[in-house]
C-alpha cells in the first residue's frame, strides 16, 4: 500500500512526532503563501536516470523502465519509464511547490504543450555531462537536451506568446541531476580512459563542462537553477555486491570520489553566481541525508539498505529487474534502493522534502 506524503515527511523518529507535524505545516503554509511574483511556474529538468520521466522509452536504447514491476507503486500501477517503482524527485518538487504532482517526459506524445508549460523533464537515462558516457547506452546526451529545451521554448512562445513564455522560462525552478554515469558507466569502465587521465583531472574536466551547461541555460534565460550533487556511488548496491575484497561495505573510494566531485561543484556555483549576474544557482546536497539514510535506515523506517528491491537486489537493473524475477520483494518501502542502481520511491521523497527544507527553500 502507498504511504502518504505525511506519512513519508515523518522519516526522522528522532524527532517528536508533533514537531514533525509543525514543522511540515509551516512550510506547507510557506509554498501557499508565496507572493505571486515568487511562485514557481513550472519544474524543468536535466539529467540522467535520477530524474528521467520516460523520455528514454521513445530512442533506441536497452536503458529503459517502461515494464513492471518498474512502476508498480506509481499512480494507477504502471510502469512510466521512470526507474524507480513510483516517483521521482522532480514530481515530489513539483507537487511541493503547488504544481502537478508529475513532471512529464518532454518526448512522450501522450503530453503536449499545455502540460509542459507546468513542467517538463529533458533528462536522459545513462547519459553524463561528457558526451562519451551517453554513447555507451546510445541515450540522449546532454547537449541535445539542451537542443529539446530550445524546441520548446519556441513551442512554449508559440502556445503561451512572448511575454508570458518568458516569465514562464526566468521564473522556472531548474533542476539538473547528472554526473554518476560519467564514473560508474564511463570512467570506471574504460581501463583507457584511466590511464589518459587521473580521477582529479577527469573531475576536472567534467567541471568545465558543468560550467558550459549552465551557461548555456543562462543565456537561454534561465535563472533558478538547482545544481545537484554525485550521491555517494560507492554505497549503490552494484557497487557493494563487487566490493567482495571489503565483505560487500560501500567502496569507499567512489564516495571519497563523489565528495570530492562535489566540492569542486560548490567551488563552481560560487564562481558562476559570481559570474554572472542575476543568476541564481544552488549546489543541491543530496549526498549526506542519501547515505544518512544508508547507514541509519531504521531511523528513517527503512530495514534493508545493502541491496534492492527488485530481484535480488545485487546486479539486476533495466530488463535484468522484470516481471519474471522470482526474487523481488513485496513492499518497497522497507528498502532504500528499488534496483541495485536507483532509489526507491520512498528514499526519493525523503530525499526531494530535505532539498526542499534546505537548497531549495529560497525558492518557495
Amino acid at each position: 500500500m502507498r504511504h502518504n506524503n505525511m506519512a513519508y515527511w515523518c522519516s526522522h523518529n528522532i524527532i517528536p512526532y508533533w514537531l514533525f507535524l509543525i514543522q511540515t505545516y509551516l512550510l506547507l503554509l510557506l509554498v501557499a503563501g508565496s507572493k505571486p511574483g515568487q511562485k514557481i511556474p513550472a519544474v524543468i529538468v536535466f539529467g540522467d536516470s535520477s530524474v528521467d520521466s520516460g523520455n528514454n522509452n521513445f530512442i533506441p536504447t536497452i536503458a529503459r523502465s517502461n515494464f513492471m514491476p518498474y512502476g508498480r507503486d506509481f499512480f494507477g500501477g504502471f510502469p512510466t519509464g521512470r526507474f524507480c517503482n513510483g516517483r521521482l524527485p522532480p514530481d515530489f518538487i513539483s507537487e511541493a511547490v503547488g504544481l502537478k504532482p508529475l513532471v512529464p517526459a518532454y518526448l512522450d506524445p501522450a503530453y503536449n504543450i499545455s502540460d509542459f508549460s507546468y513542467g517538463v523533464c529533458f533528462a536522459s537515462a545513462g547519459t553524463g555531462f561528457d558526451n562519451a558516457t551517453s554513447n555507451v547506452l546510445g541515450v540522449i546526451p546532454l547537449w541535445k537536451e539542451v537542443e529539446f529545451y530550445k524546441e520548446y521554448q519556441k513551442k512554449l512562445r508559440d502556445y503561451l506568446g512572448d511575454e508570458k513564455a518568458q516569465v514562464i522560462i526566468s521564473e522556472a525552478l531548474y533542476l539538473v541531476s547528472i554526473g554518476t554515469n560519467d564514473f560508474l558507466e564511463n570512467y570506471y569502465s574504460s581501463p583507457e580512459k584511466q590511464k589518459q587521465l587521473t580521477v582529479s583531472q577527469y573531475e576536472d574536466f567534467l567541471i568545465g563542462l558543468a560550467w558550459n551547461f549552465v551557461k548555456d541555460l543562462y543565456f537561454l534565460g534561465a535563472r533558478k537553477i538547482s545544481l545537484a550533487g554525485l550521491p555517494p556511488m560507492g554505497c549503490l548496491p552494484l557497487q557493494r555486491a563487487t566490493n567482495i575484497m571489503q565483505d560487500h561495505a560501500c567502496a569507499e573510494d567512489k564516495n571519497s570520489v563523489a565528495r570530492e566531485f562535489n566540492m569542486k561543484l560548490i567551488t563552481l556555483v560560487a564562481n558562476l553566481n559570481n559570474y554572472f549576474p542575476g543568476l541564481q544557482l544552488v549546489y543541491s546536497d543530496a549526498y549526506t541525508v542519501f547515505l544518512d539514510i544508508i547507514t541509519s535506515p531504521s531511523k528513517y523506517g527503512f530495514e534493508v539498505a545493502n541491496y534492492g528491491c527488485c530481484g535480488t537486489g545485487r546486479f539486476e537493473m533495466s530488463f535484468l529487474c522484470n516481471k519474471h524475477n522470482p526474487f523481488t520483494c513485496p513492499d518497497a518501502n522497507k528498502y532504500v534502493f528499488w534496483d541495485a542502481f536507483h532509489p526507491s520511491e520512498k528514499t526519493d521523497q525523503i530525499i526531494s522534502y530535505n532539498l526542499l527544507k534546505t537548497s531549495l527553500a529560497k525558492f518557495v
